[in-house]
């Protein structure tokens, strides 16, 4: 008996849930970069994604060596482009059409991809007036492949926002704002979210006066904060309601998210860092995600996070840029977090 491809077996099950009545539940996974000294080769990785049952991958940039490994298997693959190639693909539907054809096509049949993202945090910058028409060429592509499965979005950073706090008052720069008025729409009409990166780390190492660890690190019993009769018991859910707060104000509230990165780093800057802290932060935050409540602006919507990262990374700039990762490269535990078989 011939076996069903990955993506096929997706969408039977995807058509059962709907059918069936029964609730979608978060998805979660973990960003997979290569900026590092000898990291496992990518077969060995897939494997470990695999034996430790995350369900979900994200890869930055097409690598052919990856999606040869990810042949044949369950996981969830969100594949990025590279920043500059943006501009490219928006000048040109040939250029959106050979990236399809070279990175999805011949992959198509046994790699469940279900997301393709047009660049990493390039808006607000140079390329964020390129990534609407970038995102539309590519949607085009796509359907001239006879692939309609695969969504097509972009990933923002905090930086995206001018104001963030209190969450109601979230609104992003008017740059960021020109490029997401025009993005949201294309979202929309394919049904598609727009990915945030979302690091509580930053926020709460930038104000250790105002913030406490407890509410960055979502521990329960944490001191609370309310805004407009929404009450906050951790920065995580404050900062991702700043982004739907901001996309209310530019008129686009129906727009849902996945938190594309969100992490919390072991070393490099103690005593904020150090790998007991990384594991409540991320422990809490898939507890919290699993939970399904949301967050106080959207009671009840789920939410997919991608943890960042898979592996420390050593080629990246020193300091906590380094130690992001659940794992050694050798694969050892940074500290324990995934019941791996």
């Amino acid at each position: 008996m011939q076996s069903l491809p990955c993506k096929a077996i997706f969408l039977v099950a995807t058509t059962l849930l709907v059918l069936l009545q029964i609730p979608f539940i978060s998805a979660t996974g973990i960003n997979y970069g290569l900026n590092g000294d000898h990291l496992p080769a990518p077969p060995a990785v897939v494997d470990l994604y695999d034996r430790c049952n995350i369900p979900s991958i994200r890869l930055f940039e097409p690598r052919p060596e990856v999606l040869q490994a990810l042949r044949g298997k369950p996981l969830q693959v969100i594949l990025g482009t590279r920043n500059e190639d943006i501009q490219s693909l928006a000048t040109t539907l040939d250029a959106a059409n050979s990236w399809v054809f070279a990175n999805i096509v011949p992959y198509r049949s046994d790699v469940n991809f279900t997301y393709i993202t047009v660049g990493n945090e390039a808006i607000p910058g140079a390329m964020s007036q390129y990534i609407a028409q970038a995102i539309a060429n590519m949607y085009t592509a796509l359907a001239d492949a006879a692939i309609t499965y695969i969504k097509v979005s972009t990933v923002v950073p905090g930086s995206s926002l001018s104001i963030s706090y209190p969450p109601s008052a979230g609104a992003f720069t008017n740059e960021a704002a020109t490029a997401l008025s025009s993005i949201a729409s294309i979202l929309l009409n394919h049904g598609a979210s727009l990915m945030l990166n979302v690091y509580p780390y930053f926020a709460y190492a930038a104000d250790t006066d105002s913030i406490s660890l407890d509410y960055a690190l979502l521990r329960p019993g944490a001191p609370s904060s309310s805004d407009q009769n929404l009450v906050y018991d951790n920065i995580f859910d404050a900062m991702v309601d700043a982004f739907y707060a901001a996309l209310e104000k530019i008129n686009q509230p129906g727009l849902t998210v996945v938190v594309s990165e969100s992490g919390w780093p072991s070393a490099g800057n103690e005593p904020i860092t150090s790998p007991e802290n990384a594991q409540t932060y991320n422990r809490n935050l898939l507890n919290h995600v699993q939970e399904g409540r949301g967050t106080p602006r959207r009671p009840g919507q789920p939410l997919d996070v991608y943890f960042f990262a898979m592996f420390n990374e050593d080629l990246k700039q020193a300091g906590i840029e380094q130690h992001w990762g659940f794992f050694y490269p050798n694969m050892q535990p940074v500290y324990s977090f995934w019941q791996c078989s």
